[in-house]
Parts: C-alpha cells; structure tokens; sequence
C-alpha cells in the first residue's frame, strides 16, 4: 500500500493448472457476498462503491454494490475503473521476470548498472543493492525519500521528479545490510520501476503495455485514464465520505500508478491460475519461486505476499491511495482467485473480504459502514482551551497547536495534520480514516484527548508545562538516538530480563516507567503464555533504531524469531517493549 500507519502501544504479537481434482470451490453465493458488501458500506446511494471479483474452476463473477458517486446513476460493474495502488508492484516484478527470463537483465544484477552514471546508489558492507532486493523488500532503502516534500497533499507524488530520486539514493546512508530483513519500500519497488523502464528505452506505462498489459489484453488497465476509463472511474473518497483528487504517480510509477477494473484484474488472475495460456506462464511462476521472510507470519516472494494457514497458503497484495482500497489474492491448491475494489480509502480496507472469501476460516473483521463528519466553527477561544500536549508513553506526545483560525496534531516522529471540528470538543482528520476527542473534568478543565483509529480508543493524558518540557527533552533524546543509530547500553540486557521475567509471570514493575507497568499488569498473562511458547532467549542481534528512538533486536527463542523494540529512560528503566514474529 501506498499509505501506512504508526501504532503506539505494546505488540503481541505454484502456478499453472492443477489437473483433474482441482478442489471445489467453496466461495459464498453471490447474495452473500452482496449482503458483506452491504453491511461494510451502508446504503447504497452514498457514492461508495465496492466491486467483487472472483474466479474459480466453474467460472467467474463479478458482484457489485454501491454507486459511482453521490447522485450518480451509472451502473457498477466489472469494468468500473478504480485506482489499484500497490497492487501495481505485483505487475512491476512481473516485467522483471519477463526481462531476466529473456536475458536482458539478471535479477542479481545491481540497480545502478541501469541508472544514469552520476547517480550513486548506496551501498553497505561492499554489497551492492539488485534488482531482487527490490522486489523482496529487502533493500534497506526506507519506505519512502526523506526529500519527499509535495507540493499538493492531495496529490502527493505527482511532482516528485527523477532529478529529486537521484539525488536522495546519492546522499543516503543505509541503515541496515541490504537483503537481511524486510522492509515495505515504496521507494524501493518504485525505483525498480524507473530502471526497467531505462533499460527498456521507454516510459514505464508504455513498458507494462508492451510486455503485460497488451500480452493478457488487459484494455481497461493503465497508468494514464483513456476517454473511455474516465467515463467508468469510480470517484474517490477520503475519510468521512469526501471527494478526493486522483493521484498521479511519476517516477515512482512502478510503486502504485495503476488504474484498473475488476474484469481486468481477473483475467490477470485467470492466468496466474493457469485457467488461461499466456507467454507470461513462466515469469508468472518465477514471481513467486523464492520465499523470505515478511513479518507478522507471511512471506515475501517478487512482490507478492504469501500467508500460510492450516496447510493452505494465499498469494496476495493489496493497495491503497487517497480515495481507494484494493486487494488481489488467489489459493494455488483451490484455484481461487479474488479481487476486491473499492472507492473509500479508509484504515479498514477490503483485505478481511478478500481472504475470507478465498479461505473461510479467515474471519470478516467486525466494522461499521464509514461515516460522514460535517465540519462546524469554533472560536479561537476555544480552540486554545484544547492546545496542549498529550501523552500515551514516554517519548510519544501528541502536541495540539492553534495557527490562526484552526487547530493541528502531531505525534512524536510524525508529520503535522490539521483536525477539523464536528463539535465542541470532537474533531476529525481529514488525510487519514480518524478522530480525536477531547475529555474534560467537572470544571471543565482538559484532561485528555482520545485518539479514535482502527478501531481502538487510545488515550493521551495532558501534560503541563513541566512535564510537557520534560517530554520535549525526551523526543529530542529519541530523534537524536534515531539519527545516530547505536545502540543504548542496557537495552539487551533489560530485555533479556524482562521477556524471562514475564515468561516466569514474576515481573519486576519497579523497573519499568509508570505507564508501562499498568500496560503490563493488564496483559501479563496473555504475554506470559505467548513466552512460555517461545521458550528460552537464545540471542539478540542489534538491528538499529526506529523512528520513536526504540532499540530494535532480533530475538532468537528456542521456538521462534522475533523483532523486539525497546525503550529506556535515563535511569535505566523499561519505557516500552514490543515484540512480533519474523
């Protein structure tokens, strides 16, 4: 996906046809995939659309719910247009295995042999970043360039140009070795994009035409909207039901330019199942011929996702802009394949539709249609009544500021945000899927702001002016240690101890900062039983330091693999833990 999101809080945390006993395909009737349609958007004049795709071995069918835009009569249907976002960098590697299977490139060959002579890759360790550690992820280059400033939030990287990409990848230093972990890079997958297309000779739309889109005449998929696109795209839609522009992706085209239709994205499918021949049958399977490592129990192969459950593996990706969601996924052994698109882009995509109907036994998520939020005014008076600054844990403050008529947020590492008013002391964001409240004692005065977000009600306590200092001092600490990326002496150790504390349900809450400990009196025991699988701490391995200026290891437990996160104060004590399976 194009768009991400930072969580502050502890973490628990084959192609080709199949033969004659393909299984059955389990997919739901199609009234029952309208009635989820319907239970996700709402009413169906709203101007939200969604569109399911499937295939499967008796055939395929499209389901349709919603409307184009509000007011709008047009029929919804497999040839709706939508904007697929990160799906595009399942078509991007796919261009790279046709290259390499006809000898134009090798996917070990380093990038910069395909870039303009003055552009300096990074390199790190004397090893050189190819082209296959783009398409795994595995680069080391961040998600995206810290030169990345657009001009039009609204359209953000409509103006991001070659000269500012050649320019980042010349002063960057890497953080990490290239190719030990996985790390999701727009950036990356997107200068992938840009070199094939130098060594095709051409633009990278004209590109993906030549050698994908023309091959499975795929004639409703493109970078740029023909006359007869325009007249099928479904409008887009932010948060709280608004129209949003389109975006338009330049250099870093191959990371998520594409606009595409349901009907389109099955014939893709079709061929990836083997349900129809294509020259592209090989490169097809090399895509997905090696698997790394992605976090959160998936793997990586050339773009694709991969998650096993039960014997049984999904093949996907998913995407996302600023007024639309998507999700592809197929089932190898079952011959399922799914798409599902729609025009809101919200924190909860389509993604829980797609698996479940490819594999049942992944649950539908329990969320409620999206709603409207109509801004109101509110005087400067009030508005200064809620400036302030709030915090969840040390090192992560949310700063509420008035400039001029209208009130912004910003959390700790983040970029600032305005939120818009719907009532007294309730706002709204805008550029993402979510609000704030603001609580109040029986005098009225502020005590804190909730952060409503996916789903969760997180609360941030305010702070006065000498904590708020003390709290300014601790973020500068924690972007300073960011930027200097050693690790913190201690870090290891308090660890080492507090997973061994935990596992042995005997925790030590005096060395942990006040707010951690009540997080961990809460979830002791579920944390106690997840150790307890693990067993014993064999290593730790220092990976660097995140954004929020945690200590970020690889743990090696006698039963699993996980990345831990880390948080010390001055003294030592334990600010934050982490920790999720790699």
């Amino acid at each position: 996906m194009l768009r991400g999101f930072v969580a502050v809080g502890v973490l628990l945390s084959v192609l080709g046809a199949q033969g004659a006993f393909a299984q059955e395909s389990a997919v739901p009737s199609d009234a029952e995939i309208r009635k989820i349609l319907a239970e996700r958007v709402g009413a169906e004049d709203r101007g939200i659309a969604m569109v399911v795709g499937v295939i499967e071995p008796k055939g395929r069918r499209v389901i349709a719910y919603g409307s184009l835009a509000k007011g709008d009569s047009r029929p919804l249907n497999g040839d709706t247009v939508f904007e697929i976002g990160s799906i595009t960098k399942v078509f991007t590697s796919l261009v790279l295995m046709d290259m390499a299977r006809k000898g134009e490139v090798a996917v070990t060959d380093p990038v910069a042999k395909y870039l303009p002579a003055t552009v300096k890759v990074p390199e790190r360790n004397g090893k050189k970043i190819a082209l296959q550690d783009l398409a795994t992820q595995s680069s080391g280059l961040p998600r995206m360039p810290d030169n990345f400033h657009p001009k039009d939030e609204s359209n953000p990287y409509a103006d991001y140009t070659a000269e500012q990409l050649y320019d980042f990848l010349s002063h960057y230093e890497l953080k990490r070795d290239i190719g030990a972990e996985f790390e999701y890079s727009n950036l990356g997958v997107g200068l992938l994009g840009q070199a094939l297309s130098l060594r095709a000779g051409t633009d990278y739309e004209s590109m993906l035409k030549a050698r994908v889109l023309g091959p499975l005449q795929m004639t409703s998929t493109a970078v740029t909207l023909t006359p007869s696109m325009k007249a099928r795209l479904a409008v887009g839609h932010g948060p709280g039901l608004r129209p949003v522009p389109n975006w338009d992706l330049a250099v870093l085209a191959g990371a998520g330019a594409l606009r595409s239709t349901a009907n389109d994205m099955l014939t893709f499918l079709a061929a990836n199942l083997g349900y129809t021949k294509t020259p592209l049958a090989d490169a097809m399977a090399d895509e997905i011929s090696i698997r790394r490592p992605a976090g959160q129990g998936m793997e990586i192969a050339y773009n694709w996702l991969i998650q096993t459950k039960d014997g049984n593996t999904i093949i996907w990706h998913n995407g996302g802009t600023g007024g639309y969601r998507s999700y592809m996924g197929f089932d190898p052994k079952s011959r399922v394949g799914v798409v599902v698109l729609t025009n809101l882009s919200a924190n909860d995509g389509p993604e829980d539709i797609g698996r479940h109907l490819i594999d049942a036994s992944y649950p539908l998520s329990k969320i409620a249609p999206p709603q409207a939020h109509t801004e109101i005014s509110l005087d400067t008076q009030a508005l200064d009544k809620l400036a302030g600054s709030y915090q969840v844990v040390p090192g992560a403050v949310m700063a509420i500021t008035r400039e001029g008529g209208a009130l912004y947020e910003q959390l700790t590492g983040q970029g600032k945000a305005q939120i818009f008013p719907e009532g007294p002391r309730k706002f709204f964001l805008k550029v993402v899927d979510a609000q704030i409240s603001f609580d109040a004692d029986e005098k009225g005065n502020i005590t804190q702001l909730v952060l409503h977000q996916g789903g969760r009600d997180q609360p941030f306590q305010r702070l006065d002016d000498t904590e708020a200092k003390r709290a300014a001092e601790a973020a500068a600490a924690a972007a300073k240690h960011y930027k200097d990326q050693t690790q913190l002496p201690g870090s290891e150790k308090a660890a080492r101890r507090l997973f061994e504390e935990l596992r042995a349900a005997k925790p030590n809450y005096d060395l942990m900062g006040p707010a951690f400990a009540d997080v961990i009196r809460k979830q002791a025991a579920q944390l106690q039983a997840a150790l307890v699988q693990l067993g014993a701490v064999q290593t730790m391995t220092f990976k660097g330091v995140g954004p929020q200026g945690a200590d970020i290891f690889e743990a090696r437990f006698e039963n699993g693999l996980m990345e831990c996160r880390i948080s010390l104060d001055g003294d030592g004590k334990v600010l934050g833990m982490g920790f999720r399976p790699l």
